[in-house]
């Protein structure tokens, strides 16, 4: 009890977002419900709150508990073994010369459920958005009706979007994992588009509860018709805005995973439409990965200002 109640009070001091992230590890998926809806920080305005707590949804069956100890024991090996081989458990010479690398491919189900898709329902609009695998299961196809009518509560000022966003590693025990991108410098995909444009999405992962809502994007322009194009969209083009506004202290992505750098490390990536047009959308995507693109020198393409420079 006594060592329970100190990781807990460790826990708060270092301000990680307390308790959730304590037990979360230890009970694995036994809290993962219970967690999601205790933290989520939006209810549509007019709906009550749950009356049930969230405890009482918590499963605690013994047998579950040792299947999910089991499979994070051999998650846990298997990381082992990738961090004694290499980085991304790739021999070290191979690290040096990889140009390119795949980061997500839809060939099947399983690759589709490596993503999640939401739009402005969940603010009470009226845009609609699907999620199926393309002809002879070679591509995703995200597919919907974009609506821009604003929701009658009185709170809501704008509406119409859709996005889909890749779930974030988790390694073993319910800890959170970071990409290692500093080998390249571009992000390259295979699309067809109908010719509505695309917003690009990084996401980090925020130490302060006020950067939660920092994204870094860049847009993505398809040209429509039936043919696929390859798209290079480098770093340095990223640029940092919060709750869809562009914000005046810019600074490059962090591309690495240093410890030191947790605070900002890339934890997944997504795209959105919001292009304020009613009607219908289609975008297609055969596979997204990284590009180590060496003709391509620049570093950061906006200007940076310094903060209280002195006179």
């Amino acid at each position: 009890m006594a060592l329970t109640v100190m990781l807990l009070n460790s826990a708060c001091l270092r301000g990680r977002c307390c308790r959730h992230q304590v037990l979360h590890p230890l009970l694995g998926s036994l809290l993962s419900d219970s967690v999601s809806k205790l933290y989520s920080s939006y209810r549509r305005p007019g709906t009550q709150p749950e009356k049930k707590t969230s405890w009482q949804n918590t499963d605690f069956s013994l047998k579950k508990g040792f299947d999910v100890l089991k499979t994070q024991l051999s998650m846990l090996k298997k990381e082992t073994e990738d961090y004694l081989t290499g980085p991304g458990g790739h021999p070290f010479s191979q690290y040096l010369l990889e140009q390119t690398r795949v980061l997500w491919e839809f060939r099947s189900q399983e690759d589709l459920n490596k993503w999640v898709i939401s739009s402005d329902v969940e603010i009470g609009g009226k845009s609609e958005v699907y999620l199926t695998l393309g002809r002879n299961n070679q591509a995703a196809l995200l597919y919907g009706t974009l609506n821009t009518e604003v929701p009658r509560d009185g709170e809501t000022k704008y509406s119409g979007y859709c996005s889909m966003r890749a779930k974030p590693p988790v390694g073993s025990f319910g800890r959170k994992k970071y990409y290692d991108w500093s080998n390249f410098n571009c992000l390259y995909l295979r699309v067809r588009g109908d010719g509505r444009p695309w917003m690009v999405n990084i996401y980090t992962d925020p130490y302060f509860s006020h950067q939660k809502d920092d994204l870094y994007n860049y847009f993505m322009f398809t040209r429509g018709g039936p043919y696929w194009e390859e798209i290079k969209i480098p770093f340095s083009k990223f640029f940092l805005s919060s709750r869809g506004r562009v914000q005046d202290d810019q600074h490059p992505i962090w591309l690495d995973k240093a410890s030191f750098l947790r605070a900002l490390s890339i934890c997944t990536l997504g795209f959105t439409i919001g292009d304020k047009v009613d009607g219908p959308f289609q975008l297609e995507i055969n596979f997204i990965g990284l590009l180590n693109d060496r003709a391509h020198t620049e570093e950061f393409a906006y200007e940076t200002y310094e903060k209280n420079p002195r006179a």
